[in-house]
């Protein structure tokens, strides 16, 4: 065996470390777990005050580009000019120009600037770029890969494959040694968008159920006492695509004599919105606003509750969740779940089976839907432990690990530094 060092990975992503996205903290864990060599570059500093324990678990080094050039100009100019001087910028500047005749904005010039920055600060021995969403990351991580000669590759995952242009999309995709997304919906369109079949793969998240608790007994409560109401969850950054707006309408018209409470776990830009709405209607008193929390909270929030709901939609945007990880989180505690029929949330729940499905916006569907499994402790035990079995029997996140891994490991090897 030769003792010459394999070549390393450089992972990116907008933000990190960050407490909405436990499936990229999950996988960078599971690939270091697996022997994988890298390190991790940020395009932005945290804003989160706290971190999951698997945050302080990954020991690869971590580094952070500008996220403004304008506050480090030293070392953007540094890295321009040192891309001036690379054979790569002659493929660089062909499709950066292209990009910016189609969306002439500061954020495609201060992409430019931070693969710059990338590629010049980039250690020798990387061997391949991997981007964690297809949007601006992959922008920068595109650049840096020309100027460097290197292959690169994405993982896709929600609001980038919805929002992202198709022309952005397309090439992208076409440009890249190889992509995965994580929901059946999310694989169809960019496989729609290839030009190469079997390009982008799909490759579930999955939860590694070794950081998850077995499911403790569940309650007996039905909403009959005002003393121990039944315990709705929902978790989420508090943005339209979650659709809490609607689950606010949704609880303001279950039953009077129904008697429930509602944490909900996330921040968000519209968190002042919603508890201004709940003020309104007069459901200030039944719903905790926890904020965000950690992972060991999440799951004692989880443990404590009765079902887990989540009401996801399109944003008027074009945004939309793809197969959210709280989900599953809610199944490995035996949790049954009230969702839409949305997105990426069949793939796992199944109507009748780990939960209840309704259509996405629509409050008095939702309602029904509550309101049935409040007052049935036994219908919520049997979805539940439905939802527990079918998170251990197909959802369990080693398989998807093994085949990033095995991806990351062989392009690695057949990188150009």
């Amino acid at each position: 065996m030769s003792d010459k060092p394999q070549p390393r990975i450089a992972v990116a992503m907008k933000g990190y470390p960050r407490l909405s996205e436990t499936f990229i903290a999950q996988e960078l864990l599971g690939l270091q777990q697996r022997g994988l060599s890298f390190e991790i570059w940020s395009l932005r500093h945290p804003t989160d005050g706290a971190r999951h324990l698997m945050h302080g678990q990954i020991t690869a080094p971590l580094r952070y580009l500008p996220e403004y050039l304008r506050d480090e100009p030293g070392r953007v100019w540094r890295g321009m000019l040192a891309a001036l001087a690379k054979p790569g910028i002659a493929r660089l500047l062909p499709v950066f120009l292209r990009d910016l005749v189609r969306d002439r904005t500061r954020n495609r010039l201060r992409r430019l600037g931070q693969a710059c920055v990338l590629a010049r600060e980039l250690p020798r021995d990387i061997g391949h770029l991997h981007v964690h969403y297809l949007h601006t990351p992959a922008s920068v991580i595109r650049y840096a890969a020309l100027l460097r000669g290197l292959s690169w590759s994405f993982s896709a995952h929600a609001k980038d494959i919805w929002t992202t242009p198709d022309w952005e999309r397309r090439e992208k995709i076409a440009d890249a040694a190889w992509g995965v997304t994580c929901t059946v919906d999310g694989h169809r369109e960019l496989e729609r968008l290839s030009d190469r079949p079997g390009q982008v793969a799909l490759v579930y998240h999955g939860l590694d159920l070794a950081r998850f608790p077995a499911p403790g007994p569940r309650s007996l409560r039905d909403g009959s006492d005002p003393a121990d109401p039944v315990r709705f969850v929902t978790i989420g950054r508090a943005v339209a695509k979650k659709g809490f707006d609607d689950l606010l309408e949704a609880l303001s018209r279950l039953p009077c004599n129904s008697h429930w409470r509602l944490t909900h776990i996330g921040g968000g830009e519209m968190l002042k919105a919603l508890q201004e709405s709940a003020q309104a209607l007069g459901l200030s008193d039944r719903v905790v606003w926890a904020g965000p929390k950690a992972q060991d909270d999440v799951v004692a929030a989880l443990r404590d509750a009765d079902l887990f709901v989540l009401p996801s939609k399109q944003a008027g945007n074009g945004d939309r969740d793809g197969l959210p990880n709280v989900v599953m989180e809610a199944a490995s505690q035996g949790l049954p779940i009230v969702a839409t029929d949305f997105a990426g949330i069949p793939e796992f729940v199944r109507p009748g089976v780990e939960g209840l499905l309704v259509p996405p916006g629509d409050p008095d569907a939702l309602a029904a839907a509550l309101a049935e499994l409040a007052r049935s402790p036994e219908r919520r035990a049997a979805l539940g432990k439905a939802a527990f079995e079918r998170l251990n029997a197909s959802f369990s996140a080693a398989a998807g690990l093994d085949r990033i891994a095995a991806l990351l490991r062989a392009s690695a090897g057949g990188g150009a530094a």
